[in-house]
């Protein structure tokens, strides 16, 4: 019925995301708006006709494990980080006229928000590629309009780029080096969706996917932008030269660490070859090779990367000259009595929080959902003295965690000695259904959610509460919405819980 079909198409979450892209559409230029309603079309799309096949016992993407009990989320995860970017295009227009740099500043934020919605872009194409065979009319006709919608977005992501002043080579090299986005994002999340089954919904992979494919382009265009210039050529990026000391050693911390992993398994198979001198490997050797000397590989890995990548990257690119610990210990020290004092109060609140919720979740019957709530009002606690006090501090404090956060998941994913399995016992008493077996992710997105608005706060910004989004939604709102939800709540706003939480934290970026 018609009823039926008009209430499954507008549900909770989907008019939240189309209030809060349209509220961002309404303010920005038309040139701009265009192609953020065309995305916005395309994954809705998507999103209806990849929910319709999920009940098909022959559906194309069932090769792709989800997380279980989650939607697919397509809606959101296409729209959230190109709408973050057009909020901050609309917030630095406002300075244009007064800022000697923010020509450049803008130029270079208005191609990442071209490369992040061409990224989405290009993923529900390759969700359309694969969904091309289903021959239900209802799954058939969603697919053709998100079809149309992407080849609409693919025109005018051509027409604009078609009428700028640039021309010539430059301007086909920007375009290909934009479309390479989308080529990196339909590789990543392939990968993930392969790799890390039941980890992620469709949403949530494409939101990583895309997100970090925009981070690591960032970083390459900073770097050719150094290597151009170093070499006196035309740079084809200009990058702008105001980002700070802080951002760039957080950058080149989280470059090195995400490159771990390759340099970890690329010199593990060097020594299981080099072991074996040529002969034949059985299944004792390698075995013997992973568990033995496994865990002296990554250490390797892992200093190689910290006391040479991440220097040299810093020191190409912001020109610094000491290695980054240095610099951040030289910053804590300096004029610090306020820092260490931060720093004290986060050891004894975390110190405290930990010890008490690990003894509540071994002995009480505390509902995991509920107890790890707890965590998002130590947030409040741990996070809201530094916005006000020392928030550049703060942001280095984000990096600081992320990085140790990421380090210490690889150690317990690759159970390495003496910390993996200690760890893994120590996070599995936190964990739910929405975490699966090989990756632990809620940490990773509390951590994200009230981090991210701070970060993307930094330098102008006319809003004061902007730096306090993710903490306040994240640590108050959320909890306590699910708290009263689980105590009271009768009826479910959407199936993907509250995973998508942090995503929320970004609408009030604008």
């Amino acid at each position: 019925p018609p009823m039926a079909s008009s209430s499954a198409l507008l549900t909770g979450e989907r008019l939240v995301v189309f209030l809060f892209a349209a509220r961002v559409a309404l303010a920005a230029p038309a040139r701009l708006a265009a192609p953020l309603a065309l995305l916005a079309g395309a994954a809705l799309a998507v999103e209806l006709a990849v929910d319709r096949s999920a009940a098909a016992p022959s559906s194309p993407l069932r090769r792709f494990r989800t997380r279980p009990g989650a939607s697919s989320g397509i809606l959101l995860g296409a729209t959230t980080l190109p709408c973050v970017m057009l909020a901050r295009l609309i917030q630095l227009s406002r300075i244009l006229p007064t800022d000697p740099n923010g020509a450049q500043e803008f130029a270079y934020l208005e191609m990442q928000y071209w490369a992040v919605s061409i990224s989405c872009a290009s993923v529900l194409a390759f969700f359309l590629w694969h969904l091309r065979q289903s021959a239900n009319n209802e799954i058939s006709k969603a697919l053709k309009y998100g079809s149309l919608m992407v080849v609409l977005y693919l025109v005018t992501f051509l027409l604009f780029f078609l009428l700028k002043t640039d021309g010539g080579l430059l301007a086909m090299t920007k375009n290909g080096y934009l479309l390479c986005h989308g080529v990196a994002a339909v590789i990543l999340i392939k990968h993930i969706l392969e790799k890390f089954p039941s980890c992620s919904s469709f949403g949530e992979g494409l939101l990583v996917s895309s997100g970090l494919v925009v981070y690591f382009g960032d970083i390459l265009a900073r770097t050719l932008s150094k290597m151009e210039v170093s070499a006196s050529s035309g740079a084809f990026i200009h990058t702008p030269g105001t980002q700070s000391e802080i951002a760039t050693v957080i950058q080149g911390v989280l470059l090195g660490l995400f490159l771990l992993p390759l340099l970890y398994k690329s010199s593990l198979q060097v020594w299981v070859y080099c072991r074996t001198l040529g002969k034949q490997r059985t299944q004792a050797i390698e075995k013997r090779a992973e568990k033995g000397t496994g865990s002296a590989v990554f250490y390797v890995s892992l200093l190689v990367v910290l006391l040479f990548l991440v220097p040299s990257w810093t020191r190409l690119v912001q020109g610094l000259e000491v290695h980054p610990f240095v610099w951040v210990l030289n910053y804590m020290f300096t004029n610090s009595d306020e820092r260490l004092l931060l720093c004290a109060y986060w050891i004894f609140v975390i110190c405290v929080s930990i010890r008490r919720f690990y003894s509540i979740s071994k002995q009480s019957k505390t509902e995991r959902i509920l107890l790890r709530k707890y965590y998002h009002l130590v947030a409040v606690l741990i996070f809201s003295p530094a916005v006000i006090f020392q928030p550049a501090f703060l942001d280095l404090a984000f990096g600081a965690a992320f990085a140790l956060f990421l380090i210490l998941e690889m150690i317990r994913v690759w159970e390495v000695y003496p910390l993996g399995h200690t760890i893994h016992q120590f996070m599995n008493a936190f964990t739910d259904h929405r975490d699966s077996e090989i990756l632990i992710i809620s940490h990773f997105s509390l951590l994200l959610g009230c981090a991210l608005p701070k970060w993307m706060s930094s330098g102008f910004n006319d809003r004061p509460l902007a730096p306090f989004a993710g903490i306040l939604s994240l640590g108050i709102g959320d909890t306590m919405a699910s708290m009263i939800g689980y105590k009271y709540g009768v009826l479910r706003w959407s199936k993907t819980g509250s995973e998508f939480g942090f995503l929320y934290s970004l609408v009030l970026l604008h």
